[in-house]
C-alpha cells in the first residue's frame, strides 16, 4: 500500500455522505486507503460501499479529542505515506496522485475554496460560496486561494513516527491545543539536522468555507459540522 489518508470525523453526518458521494465519483486508485476515525459521532459513523475504505472508533465522547483519533488512524494505516486530512478539505486527483508519487519525506498542499453539493459534486461557484458564507468582497479582492493549512501533510509514516506523531498530552488542555504548530516545529528541527526535506511540489486541495474565513471562528454553515466552539471561554 502506498498511500493512507486518514481523517478524523466528528458529528458531521452529512458532509461524510457528501464525501462519499465525491470520491466514488473521483475514483480512489488501488494503492490507496481511506482510514475514516469516528471520533465520538453520535449516531456513529456507517458506510457499505465499494471504496477502500475503513472506519475506526474512538468511543471517546470527550471533546476536542482528534489528537487521539488522528494518531489512531495513522497507527492503523496500511501505506507507506499517511496523508493528514480534515473532513473539511475536498480531495483532488492531483493531490492523491502526487502524493502517491512522493520520494520525499514530506509533502504540503495549496488550497482554495470549494462546495460539495448534495449529489456530490464539486462547484466553485460564487453564488454558492456566498451562500456558504465567504464574503463577496473577499472572492473579488482575494479569489479562491486561501493559505496553506499546517495540519494537512502527506508524510512517510515512519517519518511521522520518527517525530513521536501528534503530542497526545495536548488533548489535556481543551481548546486550542496547537498540534499542528508543535508538529510543525518538530518536522522543522528534523528537515534542518537533515532527516529529509519538503517536495517543492504543493498540488492543490479544497476546502469547504467554514469558520474565520466566514467571519467567525465558530461559522458553522447549515449546521453541517460538528457543534463544538473554538472561542475561548
Amino acid at each position: 500500500m502506498e498511500l493512507s489518508i486518514v481523517i478524523p470525523i466528528l458529528n458531521s453526518h452529512e458532509i461524510f455522505r457528501r464525501q462519499l458521494l465525491y470520491w466514488e465519483k473521483l475514483g480512489i486508485p488501488d494503492e490507496v486507503e481511506i482510514v475514516i476515525v469516528d471520533d465520538g459521532s453520535e449516531p456513529s459513523l456507517e458506510y457499505r460501499g465499494s471504496l477502500p475504505l475503513r472506519i475506526l472508533y474512538t468511543n471517546d465522547k470527550r471533546p476536542w479529542t482528534q489528537i487521539l483519533a488522528k494518531n489512531m488512524g495513522m497507527r492503523a494505516a496500511k501505506g507507506e505515506k499517511v496523508f493528514s486530512l480534515d473532513i473539511d478539505f475536498i480531495l483532488t486527483r492531483e493531490a492523491i496522485e502526487e502524493s502517491i508519487k512522493l520520494k520525499d519525506a514530506k509533502m504540503c498542499y495549496k488550497r482554495s475554496f470549494a462546495v460539495i453539493d448534495k449529489g456530490g459534486n464539486l462547484t466553485q461557484d460564487t453564488d454558492t460560496l456566498v451562500k456558504w458564507g465567504v464574503s463577496l468582497e473577499r472572492l473579488k479582492s482575494k479569489g479562491l486561494r486561501i493559505p496553506p493549512h499546517t495540519n494537512v501533510f502527506t508524510m512517510k509514516k515512519s517519518v511521522f513516527w520518527e517525530l513521536g506523531g501528534f503530542d497526545e498530552s495536548r488533548v489535556l488542555r481543551g481548546y486550542p491545543q496547537r498540534e499542528e504548530a508543535e508538529m510543525k516545529r518538530k518536522w522543522k528541527r528534523y528537515e534542518k539536522t537533515g532527516g529529509g526535506k519538503c517536495s517543492v511540489i504543493a498540488p492543490m486541495l479544497h476546502m469547504f468555507p467554514c469558520g474565520k474565513y466566514c467571519g467567525d471562528k465558530d461559522f458553522n454553515p447549515f449546521g453541517l459540522f460538528h457543534t463544538l466552539t473554538r472561542k475561548r471561554r
